[in-house]
């Protein structure tokens, strides 16, 4: 099974999230805070604040967002370029207040972590590494260069040098540590959300093929008995045009015609008219009809499908749900694509629960990703000769993470592991050497809750 690698596109966040009106908002809610800052700390707190020149860098702001508020739709959403320049002119304005009201000794100089941490969100990495660099730069030089607050009486009001160097190192760890977080947080939140995108897209597939399966059947019942007539016709007209060899062909061709649509409906529904079929299916059935996709492709299956422990002997039913086909394919899949020669499934069960076991004699997992097995995208980059041994097969975590998805969906429990120490020698690896994937359900959770299907026929009466 596969050294899983990564789609590292699905790592970039798209930029055109962002709506303006969001951005608007948040800036309006800042404007509301710096006013108020203002009001209170030079009329409730006596500090003499330059507010000419405050009024003015807030003023700033409130004519951009009237101007982005008119001009724009609200619906708009920003490009990459318009969202860094639009976080750029916050954290300049913030920069500029900040100047004029005592730098890093003012309290609310936090704040400057916001546009860092929004570029963090939604922007690319190019930007948000802008946007973090340009925010510690002003940061510096808001450090040496600001003006002091003052008291209407004229009392500068000093921050020890040691405070202010630990000031603006909190301020330059904050930008770096919820950048990291918050960019990290929206990468995973992101990827888990194209995961489940994909993996409903491969349900709804499933879920179609399955309808499809009960299409066909259902037509192969209602047009046996129109295809048997028309044999039946066909060969009592043969048997009559016995003296007129040229219509007789005709009437041997309708029948075989008849015989090869009979024969096309039941190789399409396989299920035939048991609509019980459609529904459950026996244990090894179901494996088959996983499996069936992959038993050509150079590899040799394995199935072994057995009573465990305390199991009776009769095989159970289990119910034929797209989560569970389309799951144990996805595992299938990814066995076959990595094994050397052959792939094993075992199947058994006991009076509790019921076991699938996949193993190949492939590599195995990777050691320093088995914790993360399951996992969409994760982060291992495979190397050119696997990726040439594995016949095209894009190996980013997402298959497994279907199959997984799908089979909890059902109730079962997934286990990964290796079936031998990655360290032994090529001599010394017994043939079930690979990857291992157990799942494990209750049994109540995949048998059908009834087996009579449709039950007794009635006799009719009266």
């Amino acid at each position: 099974m596969p050294p899983l690698g990564t789609n590292h596109t699905s790592r970039e966040m798209h930029s055109d999230w962002v709506r303006l009106r969001t951005l608007i908002l948040l800036r309006w809610a800042a404007i509301f805070g710096q006013l108020a800052a203002i009001a209170v700390a030079y009329r409730y707190y006596d500090i003499d604040l330059p507010l000419g020149p405050s009024l003015l860098v807030v003023g700033a702001a409130i004519a951009i967002n009237l101007v982005a508020a008119f001009v724009f739709p609200g619906a708009k959403r920003l490009t990459e370029t318009e969202a860094t320049l639009t976080l750029l002119f916050d954290v300049s304005q913030l920069t500029a207040l900040l100047f004029l009201t005592g730098g890093l000794s003012n309290p609310f100089a936090l704040l400057i972590l916001a546009p860092a941490t929004i570029a963090a969100t939604a922007l690319r990495t190019r930007s948000t590494i802008f946007l973090g660099l340009v925010t510690i730069t002003l940061v510096t030089l808001l450090n040496f260069y600001h003006l002091p607050l003052r008291m209407s009486s004229g009392e500068e009001l000093l921050v020890p040098r040691l405070f202010s160097f630990g000031f603006w190192l909190a301020i330059v760890i904050g930008v770096l540590f919820l950048g990291l977080y918050a960019r990290r947080v929206a990468s995973e939140t992101h990827s888990m959300g194209q995961a489940l995108l994909a993996a409903q897209l491969a349900l709804a597939r499933e879920q179609k093929l399955t309808d499809l399966g009960g299409v066909v059947a259902a037509a192969a019942h209602e047009l046996g008995t129109p295809l048997a007539t028309i044999k039946l016709t066909s060969a009592e007209l043969a048997d009559e045009l016995s003296d007129r060899p040229d219509l007789q062909a005709d009437a041997e061709l309708i029948r075989q015609q008849a015989d090869r649509c009979r024969d096309i409906l039941r190789s399409m529904g396989r299920a035939g008219k048991d609509d019980l079929h459609l529904r459950s299916a026996p244990l090894s059935e179901v494996i088959r009809e996983a499996a069936e996709p992959h038993a050509d492709r150079g590899k040799e299956l394995h199935v072994d499908v057995v009573p465990g422990p305390g199991g009776e002997n009769r095989q159970p039913a289990v119910l034929r749900r797209p989560e569970i086909i389309h799951g144990l394919r996805n595992l299938v899949q990814n066995a076959v694509d990595f094994a050397k020669a052959n792939v094993w499934v075992d199947a058994e069960w006991t009076d509790t629960r019921l076991m699938v076991r996949i193993v190949d004699d492939g590599p195995g997992y990777p050691t320093q990703l088995l914790g993360r097995i399951g996992d969409p995208f994760i982060g291992h980059r495979p190397a050119e000769d696997d990726r040439v041994a594995r016949s095209g097969y894009e190996g980013m975590g997402l298959g497994l993470f279907i199959a997984k998805t799908l089979l909890e969906r059902t109730g079962a429990r997934l286990t990964f592991a290796n079936a031998a120490d990655p360290f032994l020698t090529a001599e010394e690896r017994p043939p079930r050497c690979g990857a291992i994937v157990e799942v494990v359900w209750p049994r109540g959770e995949i048998e059908p809750a009834s087996e009579g299907g449709l039950g007794e026929n009635v006799p009719i009466t009266g």
